[in-house]
């Protein structure tokens, strides 16, 4: 059996909500609790936020242009970061109980660099624009 059959096998189970119904399953802790998946979804705008931070950076240096993605990782950014700032402030546990803390942290961390690279792009366009 191929490793990636799987975990598309384990990727198609339904996600297990509470203890009792990840108890058959062999899972120590259960996966989709609303904190996580909030945490989780935090992470991956600030991921995008620096995915599109980095790409207007360097349409900045090679182009001349990339106003428009810089705001958009600007915003991206600041959203994930946000959304993560909030998540840790109401968490009421700690790492391990399912609260989201770790997502919440990486979300808050990421969307801080994606708002930098953001600003750096968006500083390095309007630069651009003055000189041009």
């Amino acid at each position: 059996m191929s490793v990636l059959f799987v975990l598309a096998a384990q990727a198609a189970s339904p996600v297990c909500t509470t203890p009792a119904e990840c108890a058959g399953q062999g899972v120590d802790t259960f996966l989709g609790t609303p904190e996580r998946i909030w945490a989780s979804m935090a992470a991956l705008v600030a991921l995008g936020g620096v995915v599109i931070g980095w790409l207007a950076l360097r349409s900045v240096r090679r182009i001349g242009n990339g106003g428009r993605g810089a705001i958009v990782a600007l915003v991206v950014g600041l959203t994930g970061g946000l959304n993560g700032a909030v998540k840790l402030a109401v968490a009421d546990g700690g790492l391990g109980t399912g609260n989201g803390v770790f997502g919440g942290a990486l979300a808050l961390v990421l969307g801080l660099v994606g708002a930098v690279l953001g600003g750096l792009a968006l500083a390095r366009s309007r630069r651009t624009e003055l000189s041009g």
